[in-house]
Protein backbone atom coordinates (compact mmCIF):
# COMPACT_ATOMS: atom_id res chain seq x y z
CA UNK A 1 0.00 0.00 0.00
CA UNK A 2 2.74 2.44 -0.97
CA UNK A 3 0.39 4.64 -3.03
CA UNK A 4 -0.54 8.00 -1.54
CA UNK A 5 -3.77 9.65 -2.65
CA UNK A 6 -4.61 13.33 -2.62
CA UNK A 7 -8.03 14.24 -1.20
CA UNK A 8 -9.36 14.61 -4.75
CA UNK A 9 -8.06 11.16 -5.67
CA UNK A 10 -9.54 9.69 -2.49
CA UNK A 11 -12.93 11.13 -3.42
CA UNK A 12 -12.50 9.50 -6.82
CA UNK A 13 -11.67 6.18 -5.11
CA UNK A 14 -14.86 6.43 -3.05
CA UNK A 15 -16.92 7.11 -6.17
CA UNK A 16 -15.31 4.27 -8.11
CA UNK A 17 -16.02 1.92 -5.23
CA UNK A 18 -19.69 2.97 -5.22
CA UNK A 19 -19.86 2.53 -8.99
CA UNK A 20 -18.47 -0.99 -8.58
CA UNK A 21 -21.29 -1.87 -6.19
CA UNK A 22 -20.04 -0.92 -2.72
CA UNK A 23 -22.61 1.16 -0.83
CA UNK A 24 -21.37 4.58 0.27
CA UNK A 25 -23.18 4.02 3.58
CA UNK A 26 -21.21 0.82 4.02
CA UNK A 27 -17.96 2.71 3.43
CA UNK A 28 -18.95 5.30 6.06
CA UNK A 29 -20.02 2.62 8.54
CA UNK A 30 -16.75 0.76 8.00
CA UNK A 31 -14.73 3.96 8.46
CA UNK A 32 -16.42 4.76 11.76
CA UNK A 33 -16.07 1.16 12.86
CA UNK A 34 -12.32 1.26 12.14
CA UNK A 35 -11.88 4.38 14.27
CA UNK A 36 -13.97 2.98 17.12
CA UNK A 37 -12.01 -0.26 17.03
CA UNK A 38 -8.64 1.53 17.23
CA UNK A 39 -9.91 3.65 20.13
CA UNK A 40 -11.25 0.67 22.06
CA UNK A 41 -8.06 -1.36 21.68
CA UNK A 42 -5.66 1.47 22.52
CA UNK A 43 -7.30 3.49 25.28
CA UNK A 44 -8.99 2.63 28.58
CA UNK A 45 -12.69 3.34 28.90
CA UNK A 46 -13.09 7.05 29.68
CA UNK A 47 -15.28 10.07 28.87
CA UNK A 48 -15.20 10.88 25.15
CA UNK A 49 -16.14 14.00 23.22
CA UNK A 50 -16.88 13.38 19.54
CA UNK A 51 -16.73 16.57 17.47
CA UNK A 52 -18.47 16.28 14.12
CA UNK A 53 -18.41 18.59 11.14
CA UNK A 54 -21.12 19.07 8.53
CA UNK A 55 -19.65 16.77 5.86
CA UNK A 56 -18.80 13.10 5.43
CA UNK A 57 -16.03 13.30 8.04
CA UNK A 58 -18.74 14.31 10.49
CA UNK A 59 -20.81 11.36 9.30
CA UNK A 60 -17.90 9.09 10.24
CA UNK A 61 -17.95 10.78 13.65
CA UNK A 62 -21.62 9.91 14.22
CA UNK A 63 -20.74 6.26 13.54
CA UNK A 64 -17.82 6.39 15.97
CA UNK A 65 -20.02 7.86 18.70
CA UNK A 66 -22.77 5.27 18.18
CA UNK A 67 -20.37 2.33 18.25
CA UNK A 68 -18.52 3.60 21.34
CA UNK A 69 -21.85 4.00 23.16
CA UNK A 70 -22.67 0.41 22.26
CA UNK A 71 -19.38 -0.64 23.85
CA UNK A 72 -20.28 1.17 27.06
CA UNK A 73 -18.19 4.33 26.65
CA UNK A 74 -19.58 7.60 28.03
CA UNK A 75 -19.90 9.77 24.92
CA UNK A 76 -20.94 13.36 24.28
CA UNK A 77 -21.42 14.38 20.67
CA UNK A 78 -21.24 17.93 19.40
CA UNK A 79 -21.81 19.24 15.89
CA UNK A 80 -20.07 22.26 14.37
CA UNK A 81 -22.71 23.60 12.02
CA UNK A 82 -26.46 23.31 11.53
CA UNK A 83 -28.04 19.91 12.08
CA UNK A 84 -30.57 20.69 9.36
CA UNK A 85 -27.76 21.29 6.87
CA UNK A 86 -26.56 17.68 7.07
CA UNK A 87 -27.23 15.77 3.88
CA UNK A 88 -26.60 12.46 2.18
CA UNK A 89 -24.80 9.75 4.11
CA UNK A 90 -23.89 12.11 6.95
CA UNK A 91 -27.59 12.86 7.53
CA UNK A 92 -28.39 9.15 7.44
CA UNK A 93 -25.77 8.38 10.10
CA UNK A 94 -27.00 11.29 12.22
CA UNK A 95 -30.49 9.77 12.15
CA UNK A 96 -29.12 6.56 13.66
CA UNK A 97 -27.64 8.47 16.61
CA UNK A 98 -30.10 8.35 19.51
CA UNK A 99 -28.30 10.68 21.91
CA UNK A 100 -28.34 14.47 22.11
CA UNK A 101 -26.49 16.54 19.50
CA UNK A 102 -24.89 19.53 21.18
CA UNK A 103 -23.50 22.63 19.50
CA UNK A 104 -19.73 22.46 19.34
CA UNK A 105 -17.92 25.33 20.99
CA UNK A 106 -14.53 26.01 22.55
CA UNK A 107 -15.88 26.00 26.09
CA UNK A 108 -16.93 22.36 26.11
CA UNK A 109 -13.54 20.67 25.52
CA UNK A 110 -12.31 20.36 29.11
CA UNK A 111 -12.77 17.27 31.25
CA UNK A 112 -12.47 14.56 28.60
CA UNK A 113 -9.80 11.88 28.44
CA UNK A 114 -10.34 11.48 24.70
CA UNK A 115 -11.56 13.76 21.92
CA UNK A 116 -12.45 12.46 18.47
CA UNK A 117 -11.79 15.00 15.72
CA UNK A 118 -14.33 14.38 12.96
CA UNK A 119 -14.65 18.04 12.01
CA UNK A 120 -13.03 18.35 8.59
CA UNK A 121 -10.78 15.44 7.66
CA UNK A 122 -8.80 15.66 4.43
CA UNK A 123 -11.44 17.49 2.44
CA UNK A 124 -10.42 20.99 3.50
CA UNK A 125 -11.15 23.65 0.89
CA UNK A 126 -10.50 26.93 2.70
CA UNK A 127 -8.56 28.47 5.56
CA UNK A 128 -9.76 27.69 9.09
CA UNK A 129 -10.62 30.79 11.08
CA UNK A 130 -13.19 32.27 13.44
CA UNK A 131 -15.15 29.99 15.76
CA UNK A 132 -13.72 26.84 14.20
CA UNK A 133 -10.16 28.02 14.82
CA UNK A 134 -11.13 28.78 18.43
CA UNK A 135 -12.62 25.30 18.78
CA UNK A 136 -9.46 23.68 17.41
CA UNK A 137 -7.31 25.71 19.79
CA UNK A 138 -9.45 24.53 22.70
CA UNK A 139 -9.15 20.91 21.56
CA UNK A 140 -5.37 21.19 21.45
CA UNK A 141 -5.27 22.81 24.90
CA UNK A 142 -7.60 20.26 26.49
CA UNK A 143 -4.93 17.79 27.55
CA UNK A 144 -7.02 14.94 26.11
CA UNK A 145 -5.77 12.25 23.77
CA UNK A 146 -6.96 13.36 20.33
CA UNK A 147 -7.92 10.85 17.65
CA UNK A 148 -8.34 12.30 14.16
CA UNK A 149 -10.72 10.71 11.69
CA UNK A 150 -8.73 10.44 8.44
CA UNK A 151 -6.53 13.53 8.96
CA UNK A 152 -6.29 16.21 11.67
CA UNK A 153 -8.74 19.00 10.88
CA UNK A 154 -6.96 22.00 9.41
CA UNK A 155 -4.21 19.99 7.69
CA UNK A 156 -4.25 20.01 3.89
CA UNK A 157 -4.21 16.37 2.80
CA UNK A 158 -2.35 17.15 -0.42
CA UNK A 159 0.51 19.22 1.04
CA UNK A 160 0.61 18.69 4.80
CA UNK A 161 0.33 22.45 5.29
CA UNK A 162 -1.76 24.00 8.05
CA UNK A 163 -4.70 25.97 6.70
CA UNK A 164 -4.96 28.62 9.40
CA UNK A 165 -5.27 26.31 12.42
CA UNK A 166 -5.00 22.56 12.87
CA UNK A 167 -5.67 19.83 15.39
CA UNK A 168 -2.62 18.09 16.88
CA UNK A 169 -3.59 14.42 17.11
CA UNK A 170 -2.01 11.53 18.97
CA UNK A 171 -3.54 9.11 16.47
CA UNK A 172 -4.97 9.45 12.98
CA UNK A 173 -7.04 6.63 11.52
CA UNK A 174 -7.19 6.85 7.75
CA UNK A 175 -8.81 4.73 5.08
CA UNK A 176 -7.76 2.76 1.98
CA UNK A 177 -4.61 4.80 1.34
CA UNK A 178 -2.74 7.47 3.30
CA UNK A 179 -2.51 11.05 2.04
CA UNK A 180 0.65 13.03 1.26
CA UNK A 181 -0.36 15.28 4.17
CA UNK A 182 0.19 12.40 6.59
CA UNK A 183 3.89 12.33 5.65
CA UNK A 184 4.74 15.94 4.78
CA UNK A 185 5.49 18.43 7.53
CA UNK A 186 3.86 19.88 9.50
CA UNK A 187 1.05 17.43 8.78
CA UNK A 188 3.23 14.48 9.73
CA UNK A 189 3.92 15.83 13.21
CA UNK A 190 0.28 16.83 13.68
CA UNK A 191 -1.04 13.41 12.62
CA UNK A 192 0.68 11.47 15.39
CA UNK A 193 0.63 7.73 14.76
CA UNK A 194 -1.11 6.99 11.46
CA UNK A 195 -3.13 3.77 11.19
CA UNK A 196 -4.23 2.76 7.70
CA UNK A 197 -7.42 0.69 7.58
CA UNK A 198 -9.40 -1.26 4.98
CA UNK A 199 -13.00 -0.06 4.62
CA UNK A 200 -13.97 -2.10 1.56
CA UNK A 201 -12.68 -0.02 -1.36
CA UNK A 202 -11.31 -2.50 -3.93
CA UNK A 203 -7.66 -2.04 -4.89
CA UNK A 204 -8.59 -2.18 -8.57
CA UNK A 205 -9.84 1.43 -8.44
CA UNK A 206 -6.16 2.46 -8.46
CA UNK A 207 -5.97 1.40 -12.11
CA UNK A 208 -8.29 4.28 -12.98
CA UNK A 209 -6.69 6.76 -10.58
CA UNK A 210 -3.07 6.03 -11.61
CA UNK A 211 -1.32 7.47 -8.52
CA UNK A 212 2.01 9.23 -8.99
CA UNK A 213 2.87 9.77 -5.31
CA UNK A 214 4.15 6.99 -3.09
CA UNK A 215 5.48 6.37 0.39
CA UNK A 216 9.09 5.18 0.32
CA UNK A 217 9.21 1.47 1.04
CA UNK A 218 11.47 -1.49 0.10
CA UNK A 219 8.70 -2.80 -2.16
CA UNK A 220 9.47 0.09 -4.53
CA UNK A 221 13.09 -0.92 -5.14
CA UNK A 222 15.45 -3.90 -4.96
CA UNK A 223 18.89 -3.72 -3.38
CA UNK A 224 21.84 -5.13 -5.35
CA UNK A 225 22.53 -8.82 -4.78
CA UNK A 226 25.86 -10.60 -4.84
CA UNK A 227 26.45 -13.84 -6.72
CA UNK A 228 29.31 -16.29 -6.27
CA UNK A 229 30.85 -15.31 -9.61
CA UNK A 230 30.91 -11.58 -8.83
CA UNK A 231 34.07 -9.59 -8.12
CA UNK A 232 34.76 -6.07 -6.91
CA UNK A 233 34.28 -4.48 -10.32
CA UNK A 234 30.84 -6.12 -10.53
CA UNK A 235 29.74 -3.60 -7.93
CA UNK A 236 31.12 -0.48 -9.52
CA UNK A 237 33.77 2.09 -8.80
CA UNK A 238 32.58 5.29 -7.14
CA UNK A 239 34.65 8.48 -7.24
CA UNK A 240 34.26 11.23 -4.66
CA UNK A 241 35.82 14.58 -5.57
CA UNK A 242 37.42 16.27 -2.57
CA UNK A 243 38.00 19.88 -1.64
CA UNK A 244 41.37 21.23 -0.53
CA UNK A 245 43.39 20.15 2.48
CA UNK A 246 41.40 22.33 4.87
CA UNK A 247 38.07 20.86 3.78
CA UNK A 248 38.39 17.08 3.64
CA UNK A 249 35.89 15.69 6.13
CA UNK A 250 32.81 15.86 3.96
CA UNK A 251 34.43 13.91 1.11
CA UNK A 252 35.55 11.20 3.55
CA UNK A 253 32.03 10.85 4.89
CA UNK A 254 30.69 10.52 1.35
CA UNK A 255 33.36 7.95 0.46
CA UNK A 256 32.57 5.86 3.53
CA UNK A 257 28.87 6.08 2.71
CA UNK A 258 29.55 4.76 -0.80
CA UNK A 259 31.74 1.94 0.47
CA UNK A 260 29.33 0.84 3.18
CA UNK A 261 26.47 0.96 0.67
CA UNK A 262 28.32 -1.76 -1.21
CA UNK A 263 30.33 -0.10 -3.99
CA UNK A 264 33.10 -2.46 -5.07
CA UNK A 265 35.74 0.28 -5.10
CA UNK A 266 35.77 3.87 -3.91
CA UNK A 267 38.33 6.53 -4.82
CA UNK A 268 38.71 10.01 -3.41
CA UNK A 269 40.12 12.33 -6.07
CA UNK A 270 41.45 15.74 -5.08
CA UNK A 271 44.38 18.09 -4.57
CA UNK A 272 47.56 16.56 -3.19
CA UNK A 273 47.38 18.46 0.08
CA UNK A 274 43.92 16.99 0.63
CA UNK A 275 45.05 13.47 -0.24
CA UNK A 276 47.73 13.67 2.44
CA UNK A 277 45.02 14.35 5.02
CA UNK A 278 42.78 11.61 3.67
CA UNK A 279 45.66 9.12 3.75
CA UNK A 280 46.04 9.65 7.49
CA UNK A 281 42.40 8.62 8.05
CA UNK A 282 41.55 5.98 5.45
CA UNK A 283 42.63 2.47 4.61
CA UNK A 284 40.11 0.86 2.23
CA UNK A 285 39.42 4.04 0.21
CA UNK A 286 41.80 4.69 -2.69
CA UNK A 287 43.27 8.11 -3.45
CA UNK A 288 43.97 9.79 -6.77
CA UNK A 289 45.41 13.25 -7.56
CA UNK A 290 42.96 15.57 -9.29
CA UNK A 291 43.59 19.31 -9.33
CA UNK A 292 41.59 20.52 -12.35
CA UNK A 293 38.70 19.67 -14.65
CA UNK A 294 41.10 18.19 -17.28
CA UNK A 295 42.54 15.97 -14.53
CA UNK A 296 39.03 14.74 -13.76
CA UNK A 297 38.34 14.06 -17.44
CA UNK A 298 41.50 11.96 -17.62
CA UNK A 299 40.51 10.07 -14.46
CA UNK A 300 37.10 9.24 -15.91
CA UNK A 301 38.64 7.76 -19.06
CA UNK A 302 38.67 4.57 -17.02
CA UNK A 303 35.09 3.55 -17.79
CA UNK A 304 34.98 1.26 -14.78
CA UNK A 305 34.64 4.44 -12.70
CA UNK A 306 30.90 4.57 -13.20
CA UNK A 307 29.56 6.91 -10.49
CA UNK A 308 30.82 10.19 -9.08
CA UNK A 309 29.97 12.49 -6.17
CA UNK A 310 30.71 16.21 -6.34
CA UNK A 311 29.89 18.88 -3.80
CA UNK A 312 30.69 17.85 -0.22
CA UNK A 313 33.42 20.24 0.95
CA UNK A 314 34.33 21.07 -2.62
CA UNK A 315 34.07 24.85 -2.44
CA UNK A 316 31.84 27.28 -4.32
CA UNK A 317 32.91 28.92 -7.56
CA UNK A 318 34.16 28.56 -11.10
CA UNK A 319 36.51 25.66 -10.38
CA UNK A 320 33.66 23.59 -8.97
CA UNK A 321 31.42 24.48 -11.92
CA UNK A 322 34.10 23.24 -14.30
CA UNK A 323 34.46 19.97 -12.38
CA UNK A 324 30.68 19.44 -12.42
CA UNK A 325 30.37 20.09 -16.15
CA UNK A 326 33.26 17.70 -16.81
CA UNK A 327 31.63 14.99 -14.70
CA UNK A 328 28.33 15.46 -16.50
CA UNK A 329 30.11 15.05 -19.82
CA UNK A 330 32.05 11.92 -18.93
CA UNK A 331 30.59 9.99 -15.96
CA UNK A 332 27.77 7.44 -16.35
CA UNK A 333 26.11 8.40 -13.04
CA UNK A 334 26.51 11.76 -11.29
CA UNK A 335 25.42 12.92 -7.87
CA UNK A 336 25.58 16.65 -7.10
CA UNK A 337 25.30 17.90 -3.54
CA UNK A 338 26.08 20.98 -1.46
CA UNK A 339 28.70 23.21 -3.13
CA UNK A 340 28.15 21.59 -6.53
CA UNK A 341 24.57 22.84 -6.41
CA UNK A 342 25.27 26.27 -4.93
CA UNK A 343 27.98 26.95 -7.51
CA UNK A 344 25.25 27.20 -10.16
CA UNK A 345 23.04 29.59 -8.19
CA UNK A 346 23.76 32.38 -10.68
CA UNK A 347 23.46 30.17 -13.76
CA UNK A 348 21.07 27.27 -13.15
CA UNK A 349 20.29 26.93 -16.84
CA UNK A 350 23.94 26.09 -17.48
CA UNK A 351 23.58 23.12 -15.16
CA UNK A 352 20.20 22.08 -16.53
CA UNK A 353 21.50 22.30 -20.08
CA UNK A 354 24.43 20.03 -19.25
CA UNK A 355 22.04 17.52 -17.69
CA UNK A 356 19.79 17.64 -20.76
CA UNK A 357 22.83 16.93 -22.96
CA UNK A 358 23.26 13.46 -21.40
CA UNK A 359 19.89 11.71 -21.88
CA UNK A 360 19.71 8.24 -20.40
CA UNK A 361 22.57 8.80 -17.95
CA UNK A 362 21.53 9.34 -14.38
CA UNK A 363 21.88 12.59 -12.43
CA UNK A 364 20.73 13.05 -8.85
CA UNK A 365 20.64 16.41 -7.03
CA UNK A 366 20.41 16.30 -3.23
CA UNK A 367 19.63 19.83 -1.96
CA UNK A 368 18.51 20.79 1.52
CA UNK A 369 16.02 23.66 1.66
CA UNK A 370 18.61 26.44 1.46
CA UNK A 371 20.41 24.90 -1.53
CA UNK A 372 17.08 24.20 -3.20
CA UNK A 373 16.14 27.86 -2.97
CA UNK A 374 19.39 28.95 -4.57
CA UNK A 375 18.82 26.85 -7.67
CA UNK A 376 15.09 26.72 -8.27
CA UNK A 377 12.77 29.66 -8.84
CA UNK A 378 9.78 27.94 -7.18
CA UNK A 379 11.49 27.58 -3.82
CA UNK A 380 8.80 29.70 -2.17
CA UNK A 381 5.81 27.71 -3.49
CA UNK A 382 3.80 26.46 -0.50
CA UNK A 383 3.94 22.70 -1.06
CA UNK A 384 7.26 20.89 -0.70
CA UNK A 385 5.89 18.10 -2.85
CA UNK A 386 4.98 20.52 -5.65
CA UNK A 387 8.36 22.24 -5.37
CA UNK A 388 10.25 18.97 -5.69
CA UNK A 389 8.23 17.77 -8.67
CA UNK A 390 8.61 21.10 -10.45
CA UNK A 391 12.38 21.06 -9.81
CA UNK A 392 12.71 17.56 -11.25
CA UNK A 393 10.88 18.60 -14.40
CA UNK A 394 12.90 21.80 -14.72
CA UNK A 395 16.31 20.23 -14.14
CA UNK A 396 15.85 16.85 -15.80
CA UNK A 397 17.41 15.22 -12.72
CA UNK A 398 16.13 13.11 -9.86
CA UNK A 399 15.64 15.51 -6.95
CA UNK A 400 16.22 14.43 -3.35
CA UNK A 401 14.72 17.37 -1.44
CA UNK A 402 16.10 16.62 2.00
CA UNK A 403 14.51 17.13 5.38
CA UNK A 404 12.55 15.21 7.97
CA UNK A 405 10.03 14.62 5.15
CA UNK A 406 12.48 14.01 2.30
CA UNK A 407 10.82 14.02 -1.13
CA UNK A 408 12.36 12.15 -4.07
CA UNK A 409 10.98 13.34 -7.41
CA UNK A 410 11.52 12.17 -10.99
CA UNK A 411 11.35 14.40 -14.08
CA UNK A 412 8.32 12.43 -15.30
CA UNK A 413 6.23 13.47 -12.29
CA UNK A 414 6.43 10.47 -9.97
CA UNK A 415 7.32 11.40 -6.39
CA UNK A 416 8.17 9.38 -3.29
CA UNK A 417 7.91 10.71 0.27
CA UNK A 418 10.17 9.18 2.89
CA UNK A 419 8.99 8.52 6.44
CA UNK A 420 11.94 6.56 7.86
CA UNK A 421 13.89 9.62 8.96
CA UNK A 422 15.01 10.55 12.46
CA UNK A 423 15.70 13.82 14.24
CA UNK A 424 19.18 12.40 14.93
CA UNK A 425 19.99 13.15 11.29
CA UNK A 426 19.82 16.89 12.00
CA UNK A 427 23.59 17.16 12.44
CA UNK A 428 26.48 18.20 10.22
CA UNK A 429 27.71 15.69 7.67
CA UNK A 430 24.76 13.31 7.51
CA UNK A 431 23.89 14.63 4.04
CA UNK A 432 27.43 13.87 2.88
CA UNK A 433 27.03 10.25 3.96
CA UNK A 434 23.70 10.09 2.12
CA UNK A 435 25.27 11.48 -1.05
CA UNK A 436 27.89 8.75 -0.97
CA UNK A 437 25.28 6.08 -0.32
CA UNK A 438 23.21 7.09 -3.33
CA UNK A 439 26.25 7.15 -5.60
CA UNK A 440 27.46 3.85 -4.17
CA UNK A 441 24.15 2.22 -5.06
CA UNK A 442 24.18 3.78 -8.55
CA UNK A 443 27.69 2.38 -9.03
CA UNK A 444 26.18 -1.06 -8.39
CA UNK A 445 23.68 -0.55 -11.21
CA UNK A 446 20.61 0.76 -9.43
CA UNK A 447 18.56 3.28 -11.37
CA UNK A 448 19.03 6.82 -10.02
CA UNK A 449 15.56 7.11 -8.50
CA UNK A 450 15.77 3.63 -6.96
CA UNK A 451 19.23 4.34 -5.55
CA UNK A 452 17.97 7.61 -4.09
CA UNK A 453 14.91 6.01 -2.51
CA UNK A 454 16.85 3.08 -1.10
CA UNK A 455 19.64 5.24 0.31
CA UNK A 456 17.24 7.73 1.93
CA UNK A 457 15.25 4.90 3.50
CA UNK A 458 18.32 3.04 4.80
CA UNK A 459 19.92 6.30 5.99
CA UNK A 460 16.87 6.93 8.16
CA UNK A 461 16.81 3.38 9.53
CA UNK A 462 20.50 3.62 10.42
CA UNK A 463 19.86 6.73 12.50
CA UNK A 464 16.95 4.99 14.22
CA UNK A 465 19.20 2.02 14.96
CA UNK A 466 21.59 4.37 16.79
CA UNK A 467 18.55 5.30 18.89
CA UNK A 468 20.13 7.71 21.35
CA UNK A 469 21.30 11.31 21.47
CA UNK A 470 24.79 12.28 20.39
CA UNK A 471 24.91 10.56 17.02
CA UNK A 472 27.44 12.06 14.60
CA UNK A 473 27.51 11.65 10.84
CA UNK A 474 30.56 9.43 11.16
CA UNK A 475 28.51 6.91 13.14
CA UNK A 476 26.21 6.17 10.21
CA UNK A 477 28.52 4.19 7.86
CA UNK A 478 29.23 1.57 10.51
CA UNK A 479 25.49 1.07 11.03
CA UNK A 480 24.75 0.43 7.34
CA UNK A 481 25.79 -3.24 7.00
CA UNK A 482 23.32 -4.43 9.63
CA UNK A 483 20.48 -2.33 8.22
CA UNK A 484 21.20 -3.40 4.64
CA UNK A 485 21.44 -7.00 5.78
CA UNK A 486 18.04 -6.84 7.43
CA UNK A 487 16.49 -5.62 4.16
CA UNK A 488 18.26 -8.19 2.00
CA UNK A 489 16.92 -11.28 3.76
Amino acid sequence: MQELLTPAQMAQADQLAVTSGVSSLTLMENAGQAVAFEIARRFPLQPVLVLCGPGNNGGDGFVVARLLIERGWPVRLALFGDREALSGDAAEMESLWTGPVETADAGMCAGFGLIVDALLGAGLSRKVDGRLAELIAAVNASGANIVAVDLPSGVDGASGLVMGAAVKAALSVTFFRSKPGHLLEPGSSLSGEVVLTDIGIPDRVLCDIEPEIFENDPHLWTLPRREASDHKYSFGHCVVVSGDGLHTGAARLAALGAARAGAGLVTIAGPRDALAVHAAHLTEIMLSPCETAPDLAALLEDTRKNAIVLGPGLGIGEATRALVLTALEHAPAVLLDADAITSFADSPQTLFGAIAARPGRGVVLTPHHGEFGRLFARADAPSKLDRARAAARQSGAVIVYKGSDTVIAEPGGRAIINASGSTLLATAGTGDVLAGMIAGLMAQGMAPVDAACAAVYVHGLAARAFARPGMMAGDIPALLPEVLGSLSV
